[in-house]
């Protein structure tokens, strides 16, 4: 169990209930966070057993007020992903993460190609004309993957019987590229698992040269 520091973290509570279907395994997992009660959505859950799910190309995250929908995309490695502006005003999307670099110049109504995700990893999408922007996509080699609603819920229905690894991450992780909870599970084991979460996000720094030179095109074009 990690240490919560100086009030701006928060833990969160993972249970894990595990029951046999013969010939498979069912697993549900409730995720909440431990200072609150309250349940958490947008946590991933990873196990691995086998071979991943085929790539798929009918992802989308959309542009609409100054803000990415969904916050948390989970896809498995290899799929794309398109990035509709249902704004009217343009925006620029880039991330800067390991597991996919990339870059869409300012753009209105017109949707670029969609982009490979061909790498597994946390992908953190940035809007080089509104810093307030973030989301996240999951690209994963995991077997199962599921990520979780409001109710703070994670189910797998079908899962060889045995011992297999999980893993689970959410976005507000202290580092959300690296920081993941890592370990296994097995038939008729329950388990807790306490994450360090921020409690609030960080302070948004302050613009870029070239972020300012892009807002400055931006007002020109709109004016």
């Amino acid at each position: 169990m990690l240490t919560i520091k100086h009030g701006y973290h928060h833990m969160i509570l993972l249970t894990v209930t595990l029951g046999f279907a013969c010939p498979t395994l069912a697993a549900r997992l409730a995720i909440s966070d431990a200072a609150t009660g309250q349940p958490l959505e947008n946590a991933v859950v990873e196990i691995f057993h086998g071979d991943m799910p085929p790539a798929n190309d009918a992802n989308q995250v959309i542009q609409r007020e100054a803000t990415f929908t969904p916050h948390v995309t989970l896809i498995p490695t290899g799929s794309q992903v398109s990035f509709p502006n249902r704004d009217t005003t343009r925006h620029h999307v880039f991330s800067f993460s390991p597991a996919k670099v990339f870059e869409l110049e300012l753009y209105l109504q017109e949707t670029p190609p969609p982009i490979t995700f061909d790498r597994p990893g946390v992908v953190v999408l940035g809007c080089n004309i509104h810093d307030h922007m973030r989301a996240f996509i999951i690209v994963s080699d995991a077997a199962n993957m599921v990520l979780t609603g409001s109710d703070g819920t994670a189910r797998f229905d079908e899962l060889p019987t045995g011992t297999h690894r999980m893993r689970v991450w959410h976005p507000r992780l202290e580092d959300t590229h690296q920081q993941w909870w890592e370990g296994e599970i097995a038939p008729g084991e329950s388990r807790e698992v306490m994450l360090e979460l921020q409690a609030s996000p960080p302070p948004t720094p302050e613009p870029s040269r070239l972020q300012q030179r892009f807002r400055q095109a931006l007002e020109q074009q709109e004016s």
